[in-house]
Order: structure tokens, then C-alpha cells, then sequence
């Protein structure tokens, strides 16, 4: 990483953490803290097995873009999305930083390199496209929420019916499979520059194109892993004994991850999400007290997950240099 690059993170990380700070206290330190504590322990370890889950499903994502990988691989295909999103999270890494490492973590466990480069993108693609149908659901549903009760009772079949719409015009659009590799390819040159499957790359990419129903998979694995994710925040609220419609912290959530993600150059989005659950719980009937607790639960899920992954993914690498130099000799 370029020297300006790393100061640049660092000026981002102190930066979101005062904006982090200064949201959570001037709601009020002490009521956002009551408020999480509702939780109790039973329940925040709850939220913490339901956000493996949702690892499971992003794993079986990514293991759905290659072809040619066993299913028993999916173990280790969810263990290199937890890695990756604990480096993005804890680490003073960009999401970009995540997405190398979480790479490395396949090809050290011997996956070749060029599946594991092009299942990344292609999975990154649906991803991203799986993201867009969920960031309008919940645009198209906060619309409908805001003009009333009886009117968004009214317009939840429309939504509902158009986005299944939305999905089948994603899916005809991995159909076209010349479309979709270019954009791939294009993909892959921005997030693996360096990368020495580079050569390789479009080749790997024709060949997993190939595989229609497996790219359709992944892009329904990936938003059925969105939908998760927000349906475990709904529970999360319950577990702090807050009683809110799903179809509310559906919509939410699905802001929240929409922000996160443009703030992708900011380590763990550090104070965009706080302050973005400040300003837009309200419009759902969170207060912002109770919509920073969600925040904070957040956080110390990610802190319960992510220090262990990190420190077990630092054992195995260790472990891999040491094997490394041994041959060496």
C-alpha cells in the first residue's frame, strides 16, 4: 500500500471515530448503553450464531461462482468471508483490503489460484447486483412506509411484485453472458490489479459464465444473505425487548448497508454507520437512542466474531511461513 494511501485511511479512521463518539453522545452515552444492555448476554450470543449463519449463506455464495468446487469446501469458502470482513471491520484496512486477504486465505489452502480469483469476482458481481434489488426494496418500501399505514398495506404486493421484477431483469442480464463477463473483467482490473491470474482471468471468467445456473445461485444466495443480515438486526431489536414491523428494519437495514458500502475506502465504515443510524432511524419509529444500541450491538458482534477469526487466521499463516522456510531448508 502507498504511503498517502496509508495515511489517508488513518485520517479516515480518526476521523469516524470522533463522528462515531460524537453521535452516540450527544444522544446520550449512558441511555444508549441501557438500552443495548436489554440484550443480556443470551441474546447478544443469539445475534452472534444468527451472523454465522448469514456467513454460511455468504459462503455458499461464493462457493456457487466456482464451479468445479466441492460441497464440502463450503466450510472453508464461509471461513475466508469471515476473514475477510474482519479485516475489513477491526483492521485499518479498506473493504478493498478484506477482499485481498480473504483471496489469500483460499489460495494458502491450496485452491487454485485462478478459480479462486474468478469465483471472487464473479461472486463480488452478484454481490453487488443482489445489493442494488435490496437497496431499492427498501427505497420503494420507506417510500410507501412514509405516506402512511393504509397506504403502505396498499403497496406492499406492488413492491413485493416489483421486485421479483427486478430480480428476473438481474438474472436475464447474467444470461447475456458477453455483458456480464466484460463487466466482470472490468471488476477484476480494479479490485486484483496485481494479481497473477490477471492472464488468465477472462478465460476463468468464460468458463464460470458458462455455468448459468450457478451464477443465478449466487446472486440468490447473496441476497437471500441481505435479507438475513436485516432480519437478524429486526432480532436484535426484539432481544432488547423493542418491538418494531420487519418491514421497517428491512427498509433500514437496507440504507445502512447502502451508505456502508459507498463509504468502502472508510475501515468498518467507522461513523457512517452511526450517524446514519441516528438520522434514519427515526423515519421508522426507532429513537435515536435505540437506533444507536442496534449500532453498538453491531459493533461488539463484530469485535465477538472478528478478534477470534483474526487471531486464528494469524496462527494458520504463521503456521504456513514457518512450514515455508522449513522446506526452504
Amino acid at each position: 500500500m502507498k504511503h498517502w494511501a496509508r495515511i489517508g485511511i488513518l485520517l479516515a479512521t480518526v476521523v469516524g471515530l470522533a463522528v462515531a463518539a460524537w453521535t452516540i453522545g450527544a444522544a446520550g452515552l449512558r441511555d444508549v448503553l441501557a438500552i443495548a444492555a436489554r440484550m443480556g448476554l443470551a441474546g447478544f450470543l443469539l445475534y452472534c450464531f444468527w451472523s454465522l449463519g448469514v456467513f454460511v449463506l455468504l459462503g455458499a455464495a461464493w462457493l456457487a461462482a466456482a464451479p468445479g468446487e466441492k460441497a464440502r469446501t463450503l466450510p472453508l469458502f464461509a471461513w475466508a468471508r469471515m476473514v475477510r470482513e474482519a479485516a475489513s471491520d477491526l483492521l485499518p484496512f479498506s473493504q478493498l483490503g478484506g477482499v485481498i486477504v480473504s483471496a489469500r486465505t483460499l489460495t494458502a489452502a491450496s485452491l487454485p489460484s485462478h478459480r479462486v480469483h474468478g469465483s471472487l469476482v464473479v461472486d463480488m458481481t452478484t454481490e453487488m447486483a443482489s445489493q442494488l434489488v435490496y437497496t431499492l426494496f427498501g427505497l420503494s418500501l420507506m417510500g410507501s412506509l412514509l405516506i402512511g399505514d393504509g397506504a403502505a398495506v396498499q403497496l406492499r404486493p406492488a413492491i413485493l411484485g416489483g421486485t421479483f421484477v427486478m430480480v428476473a431483469i438481474i438474472l436475464l442480464f447474467f444470461a447475456m453472458q458477453r455483458t456480464a463477463l466484460d463487466f466482470a473483467t472490468a471488476i477484476a482490473a480494479r479490485f486484483l490489479p496485481e494479481s497473477t491470474a490477471m492472464a488468465g482471468m477472462r478465460s476463468e471468467l468464460s468458463r464460470i459464465y458458462a455455468h448459468r445456473d450457478r451464477v443465478a445461485l449466487a446472486f440468490v444466495i447473496n441476497l437471500a444473505a441481505w435479507v438475513a443480515s436485516g432480519i437478524g438486526a429486526w432480532l436484535a431489536l426484539r432481544w432488547m425487548g423493542t418491538q418494531a414491523s420487519i418491514w421497517d428494519i428491512l427498509a433500514l437495514e437496507s440504507l445502512i448497508f447502502t451508505l456502508r458500502s459507498v463509504a468502502f475506502v472508510i475501515p468498518g465504515a467507522l461513523g457512517v454507520q452511526e450517524a446514519a443510524y441516528a438520522f434514519a432511524g427515526p423515519l421508522f419509529g426507532l429513537p435515536p437512542e435505540t437506533a444507536l444500541a442496534l449500532s453498538l450491538a453491531k459493533r461488539a458482534r463484530d469485535l465477538a466474531i472478528g478478534l477470534p477469526t483474526l487471531l486464528i487466521w494469524q496462527v494458520i499463516e504463521l503456521r504456513g511461513v514457518t512450514a515455508r522456510r522449513e522446506q526452504a531448508l
